[in-house]
């Protein structure tokens, strides 16, 4: 019988980057001390056309559509509208965030949830005991009932468990802890995580169970693992918290079965997580009006419509490198709105500038860029925006005011919470409602002309 050969490899356990030689430092990511050797044995090629298993294709058009896709909410509405309206039967999705941000309270949440409605659940724990889970649940005062519990890091053990109890609903955490043993590596390693996600993935569609995966994210945001982890997965979903409030975020960056870029909204409260249902009048609450370099605009997450705060301060002329701090927002649109100002007559390349999106919250699209630049400009004119103007538009290298998607659901959402006013782009003037001021404009100098009168 011919034997197979060896092969070394070793893996970065940051980027998964693989190298025939062992390295102090890896040359993708400039991570050092992350490599970790895998030895791989290939096997001799014994399949033939002749001896694999025969399969035959199904036409498209003969797939039974009749049950539908079936879907189980979870009871939590911002934790189902992130789903696209609940757990797909059959369905693996991974939730990752930093530590203490609440997911295995949400799941905890969620599981007791279905217990209310006398679905049987399994909550696999490879980090706490079920003593600690056990004293969480009094704690958040879940019904648990139906909540069957296993602190195990062993993968075989847990899914052969899941087999025999059928749950409705199985929740793994995290995918960093659980081991199988037909890989020979330590747990939160490279080929561990794949191996686990991949065992969970054919779990799930043989059993037609729900999954969640709960996985650690590294330093610089992402999930930890290897990127084929978010591949293999059905729903990838981050729970964001800045770690200086209580607001948390609960953001979709792939979904098979939904829209991607929903957004919901929790606040950790003494009894755990509460929704916040109105995220735009959360995220207002505190606003100070008529404050210079603060304005406010309308942005949107997946399908809902936010309205957020955007804040700057401009320092005064220092002979030091001038500071550009960005909390929330992108950095590479703030150093373009710059240089763009200082066209206008705004000359900052001397001056520490400071933007931030108040409560937390991480707002990406370029709609954003014309709350920045008139924030900014506010702050350097010492002149207040008027607080029931709002605005949105995004702003092109040669300034002009760019249309943005969903004008009239923004546009709703600033008439609901008040505002009367508002500066966008032209090409949206035609979906104001009634009571509304629009003022569309087709240039950044006449978005400045009109909110500071100056020519």
């Amino acid at each position: 019988m011919a034997k197979g050969k060896t092969k070394v490899t070793y893996t970065c356990q940051e980027c998964g980057h693989k190298v025939s030689k062992w390295q102090g430092k890896c040359n993708k990511c400039q991570a050092w001390n992350s490599f970790e050797e895998a030895v791989q044995t290939s096997r001799p090629g014994t399949k033939t056309v002749a001896n694999v298993p025969q399969l035959s294709p199904v036409l498209l058009t003969n797939i039974d559509l009749k049950e539908g896709e079936i879907r189980l909410r979870t009871g939590i509405g911002e934790l189902d509208r992130v789903l696209g309206g609940g757990l797909v039967a059959g369905s693996l999705s991974l939730i990752g965030g930093d530590p203490g941000v609440g997911k295995s309270t949400l799941l905890l949440m969620a599981l007791s949830c279905f217990a209310e409605k006398k679905l049987k659940t399994l909550y696999v724990s490879g980090e706490e005991s079920a003593r600690q889970i056990r004293l969480r649940s009094e704690r958040l005062k879940v019904n648990t009932n139906e909540m069957y519990l296993l602190s195990e890091t062993d993968l075989d053990a847990c899914l052969a468990a899941a087999e025999k109890e059928k749950p409705r609903v199985v929740v793994l955490d995290s995918v960093q802890t659980l081991f199988s043993h037909s890989i020979d590596s330590v747990p939160g390693s490279m080929s561990q995580v794949r191996e686990v996600a991949n065992r969970s993935m054919q779990f799930s569609k043989r059993t037609g169970i729900p999954t969640f995966l709960v996985g650690h994210v590294t330093k610089q945001g992402s999930i930890a693992g290897p990127k084929v982890l978010e591949h293999l997965v059905d729903t990838v979903i981050y729970f964001e918290g800045d770690g200086t409030t209580q607001l948390r975020a609960l953001r979709a960056v792939k979904n098979r079965f939904g829209a991607t870029g929903e957004l919901g909204f929790f606040e950790m409260t003494e009894k755990g997580l509460e929704e916040v249902p109105d995220a735009s009048a959360r995220l207002l609450s505190e606003r100070v009006p008529n404050a210079c370099g603060t304005t406010v605009m309308a942005a949107m997450e997946g399908s809902r419509p936010i309205l957020a705060e955007v804040q700057a301060l401009v320092g005064q002329p220092t002979p030091a490198t001038p500071s550009r701090t960005v909390l929330g927002m992108d950095r590479a649109r703030l150093q373009m709105l710059l240089a763009l100002l200082a066209k206008f007559g705004y000359h900052l390349h001397d001056r520490d500038v400071f933007i931030s999106a108040a409560g937390g919250l991480r707002i990406i699209e370029p709609a954003a860029d014309l709350a920045m630049i008139t924030a900014i400009a506010s702050s350097v004119r010492d002149i207040p925006i008027d607080g029931r103007t709002l605005m949105f538009g995004e702003v092109g290298l040669v300034g002009e005011i760019r249309a943005v998607s969903h004008p009239a659901q923004r546009l709703v959402e600033a008439q609901r919470h008040g505002f009367t006013r508002v500066v966008g782009p032209k090409s949206a003037m035609g979906h104001a409602p009634d009571g509304v001021d629009y003022v569309g404009v087709r240039t950044l100098k006449q978005a400045l002309a009109y909110l500071f009168n100056v020519r």
